[in-house]
């Protein structure tokens, strides 16, 4: 799309203004030509919006700033920037006190995310990304929540030495984070291995489409070939402007919901006929996670199945939301600017038929289809093709060695070594090892039993799930990944109790309600309040496609467990035979059934009290 073209949307016509949409403005009484950015502030939009326009497609200052050794900081502005490159700046919080009062910076330090469609990579890739964990970030990799990787506590002297690895093996961390879209997510499937290799190729072909064309990562990073002021430059999709914030889209094969696709802004889901072949894609548009403590106009949102399209236009149909995202999306208000406000500000059936005038074409009406969960199938399975994958439970996706348990750094390392098929990430934080020869089977599953990779894993554990909170995230409120592996101790010992501990019960932790761990799409939710305080939040669908209610606002982290317990106990008296934890509580009236977005924050009749 011509980066000058005005766009009309909803709002009325649009302004001839690059990259601002239909957004108006008053020009200023002068005689030179306004610029992008002069309008974006004259019109009232966020300051991230004439940051982007002023950054000649995301170059701003990164290049001088990590010239300036006397800080391992850079610019804030920059730190807004960064984002779309695939790192955020962070200080370790345990040390900014002591810092502080020493008059000492900030311990600053980069996180950096990678840009791997569909989770895999191979043993080679794999061995190049684990030096790279020894060499540059504390020993650890981390999966993350979106089926890729991140590195913690890269200094910026070494940010560029670490991007020259990345780019070694053959990846990259180009719109990993910011207003984009962001790493597509693909069903692992291990027992599906020709709906997962349709579904692993639409996401490739959708992260490589929606991929900003940008020559500033490789020019700043690798010192590529340098375009003087960015004046030929054009974003072919995304404009100056970009998104007016990040975008998310998963592809998803049932019967397993473990990518959470109605958690995010758009997704397909695969139908199937009798022989497991996709027939198609049913569309789903508008979930989300983030809101702000408080404010009841930000809300969690699952996403609506808005449609179907045949495998040949689902790439179409994911630039045109994409698109109509970019013109119609709040880009005054950032809190308000996900495509899930869009949609409630808009409505569905409107949405629905701009995607359908972008692509030329009507789509169908949904496609019948079921998920039986959102956790991984753990363990060895052996897939349709004859080839064995067997999944591990990772703590929070923490790939290091612990000391006194699994070795899962180490271990890893030398399953790479010897490993002939790939390694895949799930949307909960495990590692899949995959497509293993029958004949290999033996010798990974022994290296597996050496370096301990299989212990840990009650049913509770291997359905948990989150976020890094503490003490590098800025908006944490109060722990999560730290904290976490204590509670699902003391839950596993009430569970036993009362019979329960075979039972799957998802549960989920963030530091903040932005909700990186999907908090609001879990049986039990934790969302960090301030220190050592949560709120609780109870009765999110087994399979992820129903919102949870608040249970207890401000629960202390010594409160949790006994909060819980007498919920356990009428779970286990009184739950009808197959049931999950989180239909009883609504059936037994401890808490309302949500409905979807502004509905999430009704705390509807009176609610039984355990």
């Amino acid at each position: 799309m011509d980066d000058h073209k005005p766009i009309d949307t909803p709002d009325g016509p649009a302004v001839d203004t690059p990259g601002i949409g239909a957004h108006r403005y008053e020009a200023p009484p002068t005689d030179r030509p306004i610029t992008d950015a002069e309008a974006a502030k004259a019109a009232g939009l966020a300051h991230n919006e004439h940051l982007k326009i002023a950054s000649r497609y995301l170059r701003g200052g990164l290049a001088d700033g990590l010239l300036k050794h006397a800080t391992g900081a850079i610019s804030e502005d920059d730190g807004q920037l960064v984002k779309f490159h695939g790192m955020y700046m962070q200080d370790d919080r345990d040390i900014r006190a002591e810092r502080t009062k020493k008059k000492l910076e900030k311990a600053f330090s980069f996180m950096i995310r990678l840009r791997i469609a569909g989770g895999v990579v191979t043993p080679k890739q794999w061995l190049i990304l684990d030096d790279i964990a020894t060499t540059y970030a504390g020993n650890a990799l981390r999966a993350t929540t979106r089926q890729t990787f991140q590195y913690h506590g890269v200094i910026k002297s070494n940010l560029k030495r670490t991007m020259a690895a990345i780019d070694s093996a053959l990846l990259d961390t180009i719109a990993a984070c910011g207003d984009v879209n962001r790493n597509v997510m693909a069903a692992t499937n291990p027992a599906q291995a020709g709906a997962h290799k349709i579904a692993l190729k639409l996401a490739k072909d959708i992260s490589d489409t929606l991929l900003p064309k940008t020559g500033a990562w490789r020019e700043i990073w690798l010192d590529g070939e340098r375009v003087v002021g960015g004046e030929d430059e054009v974003e072919p999709v995304y404009g100056k402007t970009y998104l007016p914030r990040k975008f998310k889209t998963v592809v998803a094969v049932p019967p397993s919901n473990e990518v959470d696709i109605f958690a995010h802004d758009l997704g397909f889901i695969a139908i199937l006929d009798k022989k497991n072949k996709v027939t198609g894609w049913n569309v789903t548009v508008g979930g989300g996670m983030g809101m702000t403590h408080g404010e009841t106009d930000t809300f969690p949102r699952t996403a609506d199945v808005m449609g179907f399209c045949k495998p040949e236009d689902a790439l179409k149909v994911a630039e045109a939301v994409m698109t109509v995202q970019r013109d119609w999306g709040n880009r005054k208000n950032r809190k308000n600017a996900r495509l899930k406000y869009t949609i409630e500000r808009f409505g569905l059936e409107a949405f629905r038929a701009e995607v359908e005038k972008r692509i030329g074409k009507t789509l169908a009406e949904p496609k019948p289809f079921t998920f039986d969960g959102n956790g991984d199938r753990y363990g060895w399975v052996e897939g349709e093709d004859g080839r064995h994958h067997l999944t591990l439970y990772v703590p929070s996706g923490r790939i290091k060695d612990i000391e006194g348990g699994p070795q899962f750094l180490s271990g890893l390392r030398r399953i790479a070594e010897v490993h002939e098929g790939d390694f895949r990430l799930t949307g909960n934080q495990n590692v899949i090892i995959a497509n293993v020869p029958a004949e290999k089977r033996e010798q990974i599953e022994a290296l597996v039993n050496e370096y301990g990779l299989t212990k840990g894993a009650s049913a509770l554990r291997r359905s948990s799930m989150a976020c890094v909170a503490l003490p590098t995230c800025g908006l944490a409120l109060a722990e999560s990944e730290r904290y976490l592996p204590d509670l699902l101790t003391e839950l596993e010992e009430s569970l036993a109790r009362h019979g329960l501990q075979d039972e799957e019960i998802t549960i989920r932790s963030t530091g903040c309600p932005n909700g990186c761990a999907r908090p609001f799409i879990a049986e039990i939710g934790l969302v960090g309040r301030g220190p050592e305080r949560y709120h609780l939040y109870l009765g999110a669908a087994f399979d992820g496609s129903r919102l949870s209610k608040l249970y207890r606002e401000d629960v202390l982290a010594s409160e949790i467990k006994d909060t819980l317990e007498p919920l356990f106990a009428a779970y286990a008296k009184d739950r009808k035979p197959g049931e999950h934890f989180g239909d009883f509580v609504i059936r037994a009236g401890f808490v309302a059934k949500t409905g979807n977005g502004p509905d999430f924050h009704q705390r509807t009749g009176p609610l039984r009290v355990a």
